[in-house]
Formats: C-alpha cells, structure tokens, sequence
C-alpha cells in the first residue's frame, strides 16, 4: 500500500546529513522567494530606488535593498533548523557531526563600515591563521599580526570585489551563489571535513537562488549595498574555516577579484580616483562587444563554475597556479576586448552613456 515514508525509514536510506544540507538549502530558498517581493514593496514606499539614468541602464526606478531578502532567508532558515532541534532536545534535524564549537562569537558587535566588520569577526577569533604554500603542498602559519592584517584585508578586499562586479542584473548574486555552492562542497570533502560550514554555505546559497528570481535580467530588486557587504562578509567568513578553501574562494571568485586588481591598477595608472566611475569593468567589455546583458551574465556565471570546478577537484598549490594562470587570460581578454570596444567608439561616438555616479 502507498503512504507517506517514514522519517525513520528515510533517515536510513538518506544520511541526516545530506537531508539536512539539502532541506536547508531549499527551505532558505522558498524563503527568499517569499520575502523578496515584501522588501521590493518595502523599498517602494521607503523611497529606496535605484533611479535610472547615466550608466545605469534600467528603464525604470528600481528597489534597491534586495539584500535584506537573501539575510532574513538565511537567518530565519538557520535559526528556525536550531529551534526544532532546541525543542526536541536531542539532535533531530541537525546531526551531531553538523555542530561545531568554532562559531562562538562575541555578541555584542558594532559595524562601522567595512573595516569595523572584519575587526569584529578577528576579534571573534576567525582569522586565516594558516595559508597554501605556492612552492609545496603544505601549508604556511602565520604570525599573528600577519594574520589579523591579512584576514582583514581578505574579508574587505571580498566585499570591495563582489561591490564593483555588480553593475548587472543578477551578476554578483550569480557568482556569489557558485562560490558558495563550491565553498560548501569543499567543506564536506575528507581532508576538510567541515559539515557545519557546509551547512551554512549551502542555506546560503539557496536564499541566494531564491532572490535571483527577482534579480535577474530584466531584475525587479536590486542587491544594494548591504546585500554587497552581506554576501561578502559571508562568504569571506566561510572561506577562512579550513585551511584549503581561502586559495579555494581566490580562484572560484577569480573574476571579481581579478577585475577589481586590473581596475585599481587602470585607475592609478591614469590618474583617476580608486572608485572613479568608468566603463572599464570586465563586464562592461563583454555589453560593449555586442553581448547582451543576459549573455554577458551567463559568460561570468559559466566562466565562475569552471573555476569552481578547478577549485573542487585540486590542491591548495594548484588552485593558486590556476589563479595566476587565469589571472593572465583574463588580463589579455580585457585588453582585446577594450581594444574592439575603443574601435567601436570611433566608429559610433554615442554609442556609450555619459558617466556619472559609479556605485563600484
């Protein structure tokens, strides 16, 4: 006879584990689903939009503080999973194995911008106390003033490179979503074994997905700057757990991150202010060359996976080999692409808007 199946019968066919990784997963993504929608209305009637015009390419205003989805979907996911398993009092959704002891922080936290967020989370004693050695298998420990300056500038740095990629619908909450997906596969690998990291990067990629269904092209929420910093903090904060996934997040995240650096450099080398609004973006190259917004998305996201993939299957030496390699293609790229773009300009002056205010 037909029937629902047990919760004991399935628990011995499905790990607890893998239940609880995907059950988060898609909780956190109805949830977002959800919310999106309230916080769009919200921005609406707060006045919180994003007004066309200049480099902004969108035809109407359009909310901005999307972000607020993606947090609220990952809190309450997290928090709702904790609650069952405290009034069961026993492990019941999460497995024993899932619990860690390293994510006690402090509680009382006051953000100043971004430098005061990551002074917190080093204070809270998450710092990259270890690194891949580039010359041999093994790994580097760092002195602790070394360490507390890299991890600061590791977590800013994160959020400074997903801040200036997203200048497309869905691009930065795209890209965000794969290296989290990747960061949580990388935690459940053996010589990682971290399922509670696992466990927060899959929750949070799921909120992710649910609020690309309204971020996407043509998107009808925006990130915002504390969406930004958000999924940054995030995902900076999950890549320091583990030796291995710091190289991991570099390369996975190879494109923002490797953008921003060339950006900087283009900048100082012209005189131009760090955050001076341009056309000069990665991004920005692919539109210019006759890609459409949803292509050159697609392009990043496909570009990102691979390098997620790289990411998955080596080493910490050799995920930060492939981050140089690709560091050069993709210097050579924006250089061919900014000279057909440069080319197109000549033959088409109007062709590009008239910069104005550059939130990256």
């Amino acid at each position: 006879m037909g029937g629902a199946v047990p919760l004991s019968s399935l628990l011995a066919i499905v790990p607890t584990t893998a239940l609880l990784l995907v059950g988060s997963a898609v909780f956190a993504f109805a949830l977002a689903a959800v919310f999106a929608p309230f916080v769009g209305l919200a921005a609406r009637r707060l006045g919180m939009l994003d007004l066309p015009g200049g480099r902004r390419l969108h035809p109407r205003p359009i909310p901005r503080p999307g972000g607020f989805a993606i947090a609220a979907a990952f809190g309450v996911a997290i928090f709702l999973f904790w609650l069952v398993d405290r009034i069961a009092g026993q492990p019941f959704l999460i497995p024993e194995e899932v619990r860690s002891s390293r994510f006690t922080l402090r509680a009382r936290w006051q953000f100043l911008g971004l430098m005061g967020v990551a002074a917190v989370i080093v204070y809270a004693g998450i710092r990259i106390d270890f690194v891949n050695d580039p010359f041999d298998d093994g790994v580097l420990q760092l002195a602790l003033p070394i360490a507390v300056a890299f991890t600061m500038f590791w977590i800013v740095g994160m959020n400074v490179a997903l801040n200036f990629i997203d200048g497309l619908d869905g691009l930065a909450a795209g890209v965000a979503a794969i290296a989290a997906l990747t960061l949580g596969g990388l935690a459940l690998l053996p010589q990682v074994s971290e399922p509670f990291v696992a466990w927060m990067a899959f929750t949070l990629a799921g909120a992710i997905c649910g609020f690309l269904l309204f971020n996407f092209h043509p998107a009808r929420l925006f990130l915002g700057t504390t969406g930004v910093a958000f999924l940054g903090t995030m995902l900076a904060v999950l890549s320091i757990f583990g030796t291995s996934k710091v190289a991991a997040a570099l390369l996975v995240l190879g494109v923002p991150i490797i953008d921003t650096f060339y950006v900087l450099v283009r900048r100082a080398l012209t005189g131009q202010p760090p955050f001076a609004p341009d056309r000069g973006h990665f991004h920005h190259r692919l539109l210019d060359v006759g890609l459409s917004h949803p292509q050159a998305v697609l392009v990043i996201y496909a570009m990102t996976a691979v390098l997620g993939t790289i990411a998955y299957m080596t080493s910490g030496r050799t995920q930060l080999v492939s981050f140089a390699g690709f560091a050069v293609l993709l210097g050579v790229a924006v250089v061919g692409l900014a000279q057909r773009a440069t080319k197109a300009s000549e033959l088409d002056p109007g062709l590009y808007p008239s910069e104005e205010a550059d939130t990256a």
